[in-house]
């Protein structure tokens, strides 16, 4: 599966943004979707997670309350809401996608990856 990732960009703080990734060259509905992000100088950070049918979701403490993550299987489309966005939302914004599996978290075991998108939060 192909991902592209898009909706970036600037925003003050407290403000929202919609990112976006559409899938191509796969069966989109049979994919894990999850959200990480990285900003410079750290590590690679989870950010979301849904299941297949999207009846299961999962953040970390640092975003749950403000992002929100949904998929249109129809369209083939995982989307990331985020709200109140902060200064520490600061990133580059990756979508990746891997296969159902229940002995691993829905936090790891992703293999496609798309190209990212910036977010900037500013104070």
């Amino acid at each position: 599966v192909q991902l592209q990732a898009s909706g970036g960009g600037l925003v003050q703080t407290g403000g929202s943004l919609r990112l976006s990734c559409e899938a191509s060259r796969g069966s989109f509905s049979t994919y894990v979707m999850g959200w990480f992000r990285q900003s410079p100088g750290k590590e690679r950070e989870f950010v979301a997670a849904i299941t297949t049918s999207g009846g299961t979701t999962l953040y970390p403490d640092s975003v749950k309350g403000r992002f929100a993550i949904s998929r249109d299987n129809a369209k083939n489309t995982v989307h990331l809401q985020m709200d109140s966005l902060e200064p520490e939302d600061t990133a580059v914004y990756y979508c990746a996608a891997r296969a159902p599996n229940p002995y691993t978290s829905l936090m790891r075991g992703y293999g496609f990856w798309g190209q990212g998108t910036q977010v900037t939060v500013s104070s």
